[in-house]
């Protein structure tokens, strides 16, 4: 089992609810799921979890047999470098640099970059002629593409999609999601996707839906 959650409890300061009330689920290597529910529900807090850019207050995340929860900010930091792979719905592209160094620059962080894959990755998400541009002057499908092979180009073991096609258009995120779910695959990794489209989780073999920070 890759990760498993055990009644993960999460309350932020000022709030009378938990954001995130007894959540467990397991997601086994190679596991595929989306995770649906209403804007508030807990969704992106739950992947922030899963991803260590926040700590539960209570109940175990446990990725790759290591419990994340008494982890410290370095320790979650070097989880992410290494093992987790988040996509965001804003691309969080730098933009100083050009395609083909925003690609690189995560693998670079983990200490495994490979120019091989990076070529493979950029030729698959179609950025192939685009390698020497800014990010400034690339369509906003095509810098989610961007954003995909640079979490893929460091070989994670799970990646967190966080509504990677939610700017996008119906067919542009139809093509996105299959080059995602297919890549994924090719590298061997896990992925969570959260998104609000109906269409697009009844296309992962697994859901879960959030509702009032519980699952149901």
């Amino acid at each position: 089992m890759l990760l498993s959650l055990t009644d993960v409890t999460k309350t932020y300061p000022g709030n009378d609810r938990a954001v995130l009330d007894l959540v467990s689920f397991d997601l086994g290597r190679g596991g595929m799921l989306a995770l649906t529910g209403e804007s508030g529900s807990g969704k992106s807090t739950l992947l922030h979890l899963i991803g260590g850019l926040d700590s539960a207050d209570s109940g175990k995340v446990v990725f790759d047999g290591i419990d994340l929860t008494p982890m410290n900010d370095a320790g979650r930091a070097e989880l992410r470098r290494g093992s987790v792979g988040v996509i965001f719905q804003q691309f969080n592209l730098i933009p100083s640099l050009s395609v083909a160094r925003n690609i690189a620059f995560q693998a670079r962080l983990a200490g495994r970059h490979d120019p091989s894959l990076d070529t493979m990755l950029a030729d698959r998400l179609g950025l192939g002629d685009h390698l020497n541009k800014y990010p400034e002057h690339l369509s906003g499908g095509q810098q989610q593409r961007v954003a995909i092979a640079r979490t893929l180009a460091a070989r994670p073991q799970l990646v967190l999609a966080d509504e990677p096609t939610g700017n996008l258009d119906e067919a542009s995120a139809d093509t996105v999601l299959t080059l995602l779910q297919d890549l994924v695959t090719e590298t061997g990794a896990s992925l969570i996707l959260v998104t609000h489209s109906e269409r697009l989780a009844a296309r992962l073999p697994r859901r879960l839906h959030l509702r009032a920070g519980r699952l149901s």
